[in-house]
């Protein structure tokens, strides 16, 4: 069997199958290497170096991946960047990172120009005018580029509650011809190993932290990478079946799109071949995950992680034991709940989650009071309420930004939501906190009807009795309101501040 890491693989095994666009063209191990380094001179050419920052805005697909491993040989801060933002949101994003270089794809050619204009340098796929072909980038030489070392992603969080802030981790000097010990170590939290017949399905979009890390160590391991251009639950199905899929990584409202579909649908794919199907970033409904249970069998695997690091992780059967549970630290790791004072809260009393990684560190960028107040005794959070249970398995409750306080009672709305989500004419929800002369807050709720729902009084009485039958009176919705669709990303990232600053305007609220 050849050694790991993509350069090697390309080496050793270069007609490999590295990654399968969205088209269906296939690109080899040996192509996607030799494109790499093409990028990689170019990109050294253009002045960049070790340390420096370049800018993606590119579709999900083989270009990303390469412009990643082109940048990354060469230490660079790799920013990808959300294309559904605005030229104004993108283009603060380019400058606040200190992008010497940005790389677009003429699909997003209305944005770019001005997204990128504080960048020294700029590419594009295809043609945007102002900006150089990337395919000239590099083309004149031959061979690697010059003074390799491995960069970084440098990810900007959603910034759903004020503006976004990348995610700074400081270069370690490593070899890119080298897989670093902690991708194998995380892979294998999955039980995933090298080769061993593996293809993964990427089908989430690839400006995720989690979902760029899951397909660039796949590729290093020497599985080969399935693109998906946009989410389709049915397509889904036929690309496992179609290149008997090994894992994937995906969020709750995939699975409910998925359990969606017509049984017919379902049916037709096999889908035996899923070995992992692991699943984060957001709280999953347990009646979602009940269902998927039953539908793939134990392959469904939760971790708890953010973009600054992690975490949890829990298997199918712990989960059956501990419904609603993310599990307990990954080895190495510590998960800590502590009170306002910094104490460790008891088990089974909600606190804020702390989390360390062994050493690893990271700031964010440009922001030196964020970055201070996100850490405590080595360990960081990204604000979230859980609690810990006596054998210290983590329960989630709520962002700490999110918590209601009405009548000096905390609500956490994520509870809510989940009770919400299993009534049968429910799609979607969200709950937060409104102004209440008397209480504080009250309890909104907002509520996307499913296909066959029809919104008004009537349902909302309906929902009201279902939520009454499950929930303490002092957590029910004062109010329903309904919407075609919630404001999600592509990755099922709720914008809820889209949702309840309107209700705030002019008033004082803790966010």
């Amino acid at each position: 069997m050849t050694g790991i890491g993509m350069w090697t693989i390309a080496r050793d095994s270069p007609q490999l199958a590295a990654i399968v666009d969205p088209d269906g063209r296939t690109i080899t191990y040996g192509e996607l290497a030799s494109e790499a380094d093409r990028i990689a001179r170019g990109l050294r050419e253009a002045g960049l170096g070790a340390g420096d920052t370049v800018a993606l805005l590119l579709p999900n697909g083989a270009d990303m991946l390469t412009a990643y491993f082109a940048a990354a040989q060469i230490g660079l801060h790799v920013v990808p960047l959300n294309w559904h933002l605005t030229a104004a949101e993108l283009g603060y994003i380019v400058s606040d990172s200190g992008a010497r270089a940005f790389i677009a794809h003429e699909r997003f050619a209305g944005a770019a120009p001005a997204a990128g204009s504080s960048a020294a340098s700029r590419f594009a796929v295809g043609h945007i005018p102002g900006f150089a072909p990337l395919s000239t980038l590099g083309a004149g030489g031959s061979g690697r580029p010059d003074s390799r070392t491995l960069g970084a992603l440098m990810v900007y969080t959603s910034g759903t509650s004020g503006r976004p802030k990348g995610v700074r981790r400081p270069l370690l000097g490593l070899d890119p011809d080298d897989v670093p010990p902690v991708s194998l170590w995380f892979f294998g939290l999955f039980g995933l190993r090298p080769f061993d017949d593996h293809v993964h399905l990427c089908c989430s979009p690839l400006y995720h932290t989690a979902v760029m890390n899951f397909a660039v160590i796949s590729i290093q391991f020497g599985h080969t990478v399935v693109v998906m251009d946009h989410w389709d639950a049915a397509q889904f199905l036929r690309l496992v079946d179609r290149h008997r899929v090994t894992h994937s990584h995906m969020v709750p409202t995939q699975f409910r799109r998925l359990l969606a579909l017509p049984a017919d649908v379902r049916a037709a794919s096999d889908v035996t071949s899923m070995r992992a199907m692991i699943h984060g970033a957001a709280p999953c409904p347990q009646p979602v995950k009940r269902d998927m249970l039953d539908w793939w069998g134990p392959v469904v695997i939760e971790y708890y992680a953010a973009s600054e690091g992690g975490g949890t992780l829990i298997t199918a059967p712990e989960w059956l034991q501990r419904p609603g549970s993310v599990g307990r630290a990954w080895p190495g790791s510590r998960v800590r709940v502590l009170d306002d004072d910094g104490k460790d809260t008891p088990p089974g009393e909600p606190g804020q989650v702390y989390l360390q990684m062994g050493d690893a560190t990271f700031e964010y960028h440009g922001d030196a009071e964020k970055t201070r107040a996100s850490w405590r005794d080595r360990m960081f959070t990204v604000g979230d309420i859980g609690y810990l249970d006596d054998e210290g398995y983590l329960y989630l409750c709520d962002r700490a930004s999110d918590v209601i306080i009405t009548g000096g009672v905390n609500v956490y709305p994520a509870e809510i939501e989940a009770e919400l989500t299993v009534h049968p004419a429910v799609a979607d929800a969200a709950v937060f906190g409104i102004p209440h002369d008397e209480w504080g807050e009250e309890i909104k709720a907002v509520v996307q009807p499913g296909p066959h729902a029809t919104p008004g009084p009537p349902l909302t009485e309906d929902l009201l009795m279902f939520l009454a039958a499950r929930l303490a009176k002092f957590k029910l919705p004062r109010t329903i309101d309904y919407v075609t669709e919630l404001p999600r990303d592509p990755n099922g990232k709720l914008y809820k501040r889209l949702l309840r600053d309107p209700y705030w305007s002019g008033r004082d609220r803790a966010i």
